[in-house]
């Protein structure tokens, strides 16, 4: 639970079609439509919710809350979210679990090198996984008491949330954008892109991803990147 909450008493037990009650969850991710499928998870758990969307204004909520479970997204518009993971699993008192997420190939052994007590990988759908990864980390003392279901839902974000995402990488490639930017827009898109089952976009970043890996230049990758989120966020203003 919140342990800066005063009212944490009047906080109800899990039950077993909502195990996670009781526990606030610290979200960092900076993708809307991710954001969008963890809210849907923790409302159907029963668990609380708090966003940061950068590493600045999740450092502000940790320093007025102590969440329970904290979620942090590797890729992070501010820094690497890897760093984040390793300062919360170093400060005392430690918060009861630590999970990192990321859509990358590597992001799970980065994640657990950093000290994190499980790993997400994206794109995080199923209501049975994401209780699981939670519960299995959390203090002996935490865990719930009795028979738990195992959900089969699966959770579908709104699109609208993926249509915020395509608004935000518009608008991060809008001026000529520097090495940093580039390598942001590829992280930022191929974990969107994955989620949303998009496999041009996916393949696009990709592409964005390798060349910026071996060094070369990408203006032909950034600019069918760029005509490929405009195509969607026509497709908003159809809708």
């Amino acid at each position: 639970m919140d342990r800066t909450d005063p009212f944490a008493a009047t906080i109800p037990a899990p039950t077993a079609s909502r195990p996670l009650l009781g526990l606030t969850v610290l979200v960092i991710e900076d993708s809307r439509f991710a954001c969008e499928a963890m809210r849907l998870l923790c409302l159907r758990s029963g668990a609380r919710i708090r966003r940061a969307d950068c590493m600045r204004s999740a450092r502000r909520h940790l320093q007025v809350y102590r969440p329970s479970v904290v979620i942090v997204d590797i890729g992070l518009p501010d820094g690497n979210g890897i760093d984040l993971i390793s300062e919360l699993t170093k400060t005392e008192p430690r918060v009861d679990v630590v999970l990192g997420t990321s859509g990358d190939i590597d992001g799970e052994e980065l994640a657990m090198q950093a000290g994190a007590d499980g790993f997400l990988e994206k794109p995080i759908t199923s209501l049975a996984l994401f209780q699981q990864a939670v519960l299995s980390n959390l203090p002996a003392d935490r865990q719930p008491t009795g028979l738990r279901e195992l959900p089969d839902e699966i959770i579908h974000p709104d699109r609208m949330a993926f249509q915020d995402d395509m608004a935000h990488i518009a608008d991060v490639l809008e001026d000529p954008p520097d090495e940093q930017s580039l390598d942001y827009v590829a992280q930022f898109l191929g974990g969107v892109a994955r989620s949303a089952q998009d496999q041009v976009l996916e393949q696009a970043a990709e592409a964005l991803a390798k060349k910026r890996a071996a060094g070369e230049p990408a203006t032909t990758e950034t600019a069918k990147i760029a005509g490929l989120i405009q195509e969607r966020l026509t497709q908003k203003l159809a809708i």
